[in-house]
């Protein structure tokens, strides 16, 4: 796939829809520290304590419904099929649920609904909660954990997503803190490509001065109304 636009989707978009941020001001990471639920240190130490935070945002991922934001992004996938890839920070699944095409969408930082067995690296499918005693399909091992990439892990498919980056003509950041890398680089690699590039926000980002243009709002109101001059040019 050579899209035409890349776009990389991060919390913000899916803040109304009732999923928590990170990095704001009663985000998640001000009620829980990182340390002790994202990381693989953490798992190692605390596993039922990390998988009860997990079996929460994973409820909470089951109950929230996409917003309009995440409707605007399937249309516009939709109109120009092949053209817009969305790459998320997001391990939620309303992008899917919106209609986004499995095939023109990357979770780089995993996906809630997927377990991972932490002895054999087996990937599948998961609904419910996780408990201790839950065994790997493939090797029968009590180690299952979410498949969600922790603080320390590679995100996943970044050779894609820089190869995408690299030919796209136009870069839009959705939502995101911009200080969390590698993600946050991805703005300087387009733009040193030739892309140009957008930020999309509720409020200037961390590296929002990267950017050739800007746009601040709500994400279920600034998004539509882009995705509508994108469609009508």
């Amino acid at each position: 796939m050579t899209p035409e636009i890349v776009i990389l989707t991060g919390a913000g978009i899916s803040a109304e829809s009732g999923l928590g941020t990170f990095r704001d001001a009663g985000g998640l990471w001000t009620k829980v520290p990182l340390e002790k639920v994202a990381t693989p240190e953490a798992y190692a130490v605390d596993p039922e304590f990390v998988l009860g935070f997990y079996n929460a945002r994973r409820q909470g991922c089951v109950e929230a419904q996409p917003n309009a934001a995440h409707h605007a992004l399937a249309r516009l996938q939709k109109k120009r099929p092949g053209d817009v890839l969305i790459v998320t920070q997001n391990v939620d699944d309303l992008h899917e649920r919106a209609g986004s095409p499995p095939a023109e969408l990357i979770h780089m930082h995993g996906e809630l609904r997927r377990a991972l067995c932490a002895g054999c690296g087996h990937q599948w499918g998961w609904e419910g909660d996780m408990a201790l005693s839950d065994a790997c399909p493939e090797c029968r091992s009590n180690c299952v954990r979410p498949d969600v990439v922790w603080f320390g892990e590679m995100p996943y498919r970044m050779e894609e997503i820089y190869a995408a980056i690299a030919q796209c003509a136009l870069f839009v950041s959705i939502g995101t803190s911009g200080n969390v890398y590698p993600a946050a680089g991805f703005v300087a690699e387009a733009a040193q490509a030739g892309a140009e590039t957008l930020e999309l926000n509720l409020e200037p980002s961390e590296g929002a001065r990267l950017f050739h243009a800007s746009r601040h709002g709500k994400a279920s109101q600034i998004i539509p109304d882009w995705v509508e001059e994108i469609l009508g040019a």
